[in-house]
């Protein structure tokens, strides 16, 4: 009896031993699929850098036109927009193609739209109104399509100041619900090009961006009212 007892107890002993040694590595390693992710944020991140070197080398070979601040001010503004674009059409293209992955690019995309739209605000303030602060409360308050940027701008700044992960933790379901003014940035963006280029009769762009906007809003809109719908059933 005492010898089955040991043979008993050093075979559980043992036993750990018989777990396939590629069991716990591959529990630590990261799933195949994801293996993508850290290169193609690397890369984004770079390519994220090309309209504000196209400016500084722009600027460096007198290419920046007959009006540099203007040149600045407009392809900053166009920047902002993109990088809103881009960042709005994250969830879509995460939801139509599955790769749940591509919401790790959102935050970086989003906050990639507020360093542009700090640079287009920062060359209005600056070097257009030289901090005249008077003449800038001037602006905002009679020329319409600096109110409504301005009010873009506030609350880009609101999501950048929340975007960290602790900000995400302390403000919990609340931050989601400031985060959805994201659909109104976009839709007060496309209001600020609009009216901006409408003074000088030149609506290709806006329309262009508009429309792609719309969708963007709109395919949120669809799904919000689809859910909306299968929870009254």
């Amino acid at each position: 009896m005492a010898s089955d007892t040991q043979s008993v107890a050093q075979t559980e002993r043992k036993a750990p031993r018989a777990v396939p040694a590629s069991a716990t590595p591959t529990a630590k390693r990261p799933a195949g699929g994801a293996r993508w992710i850290v290169p193609a944020k690397i890369a984004v991140f770079i390519a994220a850098w090309y309209p504000l070197a196209r400016i500084v080398l722009f600027g460096m070979t007198d290419r920046l036109g007959a009006n540099p601040i203007e040149f600045i001010t407009r392809s900053t503004g166009l920047w902002t927009l993109v990088f809103l674009c881009i960042t709005l059409a994250v969830t879509p293209l995460r939801r139509l193609t599955g790769i749940t992955a591509l919401a790790r690019f959102r935050r970086m995309l989003g906050l990639y739209a507020f360093f542009y739209a700090t640079l287009h605000f920062t060359t209005y303030l600056w070097f257009d109104k030289w901090f005249d602060v008077a003449a800038i409360l001037k602006d905002i308050g009679k020329r319409p399509f600096i109110t409504v940027g301005f009010a873009a701008f506030m609350l880009l700044i609101a999501l950048a100041v929340t975007s960290p992960r602790a900000m995400v933790r302390k403000l919990g379901r609340r931050w989601q619900s400031l985060h959805r003014a994201i659909y109104a940035i976009g839709g007060l963006a496309i209001l600020h090009f609009w009216w901006m280029k409408a003074g000088k009769h030149d609506l290709i762009l806006p329309k262009i961006y508009g429309a792609i906007m719309v969708a963007l809003l709109g395919w949120r809109l669809i799904v919000w009212l689809r859910e909306r719908g299968l929870k009254t059933r």
